[in-house]
């Protein structure tokens, strides 16, 4: 016998998305160290700031291209979870990824602007955009994610942002 999920009101629905939201930027360890920033969540898209360190560069004063590869999935998978239907699941995971690098990231900041241009039953895609300062595009990319089953801990408290 095959027991239908639970029906989740539209408050439910916004607690979800907050809860990813705030998971997205203190509750991901590699988006904590890297000091990622939602600027804006939303079902119409997200921006997420990375400011620069010495730590994520390739060269003085330039972000590392996997640094801006790891922004760009994190932006793009985030476009989809933040217009999500979470009846549909809420257990996320990046399929495949294109990454075009369009110059050389360079400045005190790199804000990937991304969203959800298709939503399937299973595949959802996002295409991301990576400005610098100056609104110059350093790189572009898509990202596929597949939602499906429940993720375990949604809705499990996170911890506050912690100053170093």
């Amino acid at each position: 016998m095959t027991v239908a999920a639970r029906t989740l009101t539209d408050q439910e629905q916004r607690e979800r998305r907050a809860w990813f939201r705030a998971r997205w930027e203190r509750g991901v360890a590699f988006n904590r160290n890297c000091r990622m920033r939602m600027l804006r969540w939303d079902s119409d898209g997200v921006e997420v700031v990375l400011p620069y360190a010495e730590a994520l560069s390739a060269h003085e004063g330039v972000f590392h291209g996997g640094v801006i590869s790891a922004l760009i999935d994190t932006a793009g998978a985030g476009a989809v979870i933040a217009g999500h239907d979470f009846q549909k699941g809420s257990r996320l995971s990046t399929v495949s990824m294109s990454v075009q690098y369009l110059a050389p990231a360079r400045g005190r900041e790199a804000v990937a602007f991304a969203r959800c241009v298709r939503r399937g039953r299973r595949l959802h895609f996002a295409d991301v955009d990576v400005r610098m300062p100056d609104g110059r595009i350093c790189a572009r990319g898509q990202v596929v994610v597949t939602i499906s089953g429940e993720r375990p801990g949604v809705g499990d408290p996170i911890e506050p942002l912690t100053e170093e």
